[in-house]
């Protein structure tokens, strides 16, 4: 079975098909905040601080970082952040940009193993940004979409993805360390889209034996209750054999879901995490409180 090891200084997290689901923190992304986006441009991270220690305590095993920021330095600011994160937290990174000069530049101050947010099917990305990825040892994020855009065609998104880790092989990268992204579209707008990623993705696991992301908010995009249908997303896209997200974990309803989904699916024996997040503390006064009084009162 393929394990994708990313890593930081002194802490590793697994993405593999038999271990629990990774959840990749979201929210250190300028785009769509204009107050975080120009406090970063100022320099002031104080946000980028408290999103990152918000999101680990909430449950995150990897942070997504991304300084894409209109008209800014993006490679001095995306290796300041990358920096800082790392001063507050040992959770490894996945390092954000379109910008291969960005990407080069967070890489240089990583610390670790990261993940590489991503490389597409267009014929420059691949040959500017896996050899940037050869030559720091990351594991890359491959984007199912080429020169002719996204395709609604789920097997022309396959045909993407194999073609990137076939080039990902090329440059010396294992297929292991590709994790692909199959697209997930909005099922408000393609009534289908749930369906067809849910065969892609196991499509990915069966013939290309890839690990798999997403952008999980997208499938839900433009509906009302977005969270119950995040929720509902996640659950069903483990099942199907999707083995992280890229997500926001401060969402309690999808953090339930996954934490259900690895409950199912046999990735937490004896439901101990499951146990240890929803189990409520014995009330002061109540029979089982007096129980373990009277346990500890003979023990002592």
């Amino acid at each position: 079975m393929t394990d994708t090891l990313i890593s930081s200084a002194t802490k590793e997290v697994i993405i593999g098909f038999d271990r629990p689901f990774v959840i990749i923190g979201e929210r250190i992304n300028p785009t769509g905040r204009k107050l975080l986006a120009e406090e970063m441009k100022n320099g002031d991270y104080s946000r980028v601080e408290s999103d990152a220690l918000a999101q680990v305590a909430a449950g995150a095993h990897m942070l997504d970082v991304n300084a894409g920021i209109p008209l800014a330095d993006e490679p001095r600011i995306l290796a300041e952040t990358v920096k800082l994160v790392q001063s507050l937290t040992d959770v490894p990174l996945s390092i954000d940009s379109s910008i291969v000069a960005a990407l080069e530049s967070g890489l240089s101050v990583y610390q670790g193993k990261a993940l590489v947010n991503s490389v597409t099917g267009e014929e420059d990305r691949l040959e500017t940004v896996l050899p940037l990825v050869k030559k720091h040892g990351a594991a890359v994020v491959a984007i199912s979409n080429d020169e002719s855009g996204i395709s609604e065609d789920p097997n022309v998104r396959f045909e993407v993805a194999k073609k990137i880790v076939e080039r990902a092989q090329d440059y010396g990268i294992s297929p292991a360390d590709v994790v692909v992204d199959p697209l997930v579209m909005p099922v408000g707008a393609l009534n289908d889209a749930g369906r067809q990623v849910m065969a892609l993705v196991r499509r990915l696991r069966e013939e290309l034996k890839v690990n798999t992301t997403c952008g999980a908010s997208n499938f839900s995009f433009g509906l009302p209750n977005r969270h119950g249908m995040n929720a509902a997303f996640l659950s069903m896209a483990i099942g199907a054999g999707m083995t992280s997200a890229i997500t926001n974990p401060l969402h309690e309803p999808e953090m339930a879901a996954v934490k259900g989904a690895n409950v199912v699916m046999g990735h937490d024996p004896n439901c101990v995490n499951w146990i240890k997040t929803f189990r409520e503390p014995a009330a002061e006064g109540s029979d089982e409180a007096r129980r373990a009084g009277r346990r500890r009162r003979r023990n002592a």
